[in-house]
């Protein structure tokens, strides 16, 4: 293993341990449990992602990995972080969680404070031949976030619920421990002002 994969794998690592000791996440694993990924600056593929291997979920009231951070462990958010890089080449990271309307809520109040946008995409408007085949339609929701957020990939994004889809939220950025960081910051000022 080269050097630049050596050095994405540790900041993957230390991503995952910021997240691991932040009970508070635990509301925000999705039923299809959280993923962060870490691309290389030149990735093509999803081998050329990094992510945890079997992803993260909750043991004993705290967030878990199931596996280690390696080459290739994600499909989906490995394709949606390739597919942001088209309109934002400086987007290398990114965290899946769940969606909720109070998430919602929060997650508003929170890029309001911070002058950000929020975008989504709206899998009502899926075109019917996407529906239900596998690997198909992420040009065409990157596309749409795209297109309703002005030509900008936004920090944070929601997809809504689809044919058999799990509505999600997604944050993503330069760096997994900054894109950790933020969502941490989501949870922690979530549970201080709802639990």
């Amino acid at each position: 293993m080269n050097d630049l994969k050596e050095q994405t794998l540790k900041r993957l690592k230390e991503a995952l341990a910021l997240l691991e000791n932040c009970p508070e996440f635990v509301p925000f694993v999705p039923e299809v449990r959280t993923n962060i990924v870490f691309a290389l600056p030149d990735a093509r593929n999803p081998e050329d992602v990094a992510a945890i291997d079997g992803r993260i979920t909750v043991v004993q009231g705290r967030p878990r990995a199931c596996g280690a951070p390696e080459f290739g462990a994600s499909d989906h958010l490995a394709r949606l972080i390739l597919e942001l890089r088209q309109y934002a080449p400086e987007i290398r990271a990114a965290i899946n969680f769940r969606w909720n309307e109070q998430l919602l809520a929060h997650v508003q109040h929170w890029a309001q404070i911070r002058g950000k946008k929020i975008g989504v995409i709206d899998r009502s408007c899926e075109p019917e031949e996407l529906i239900g085949r596998e690997k198909m339609s992420m040009p065409w929701k990157v596309k749409q976030l795209i297109a309703r957020t002005g030509g900008a990939v936004p920090e944070i994004f929601y997809e809504t619920r689809g044919w058999g889809k799990e509505p999600l939220f997604v944050l993503v950025g330069a760096d997994p421990v900054n894109v950790v960081t933020e969502v941490i910051n989501i949870a922690r000022s979530y549970n201080q002002n709802y639990r």
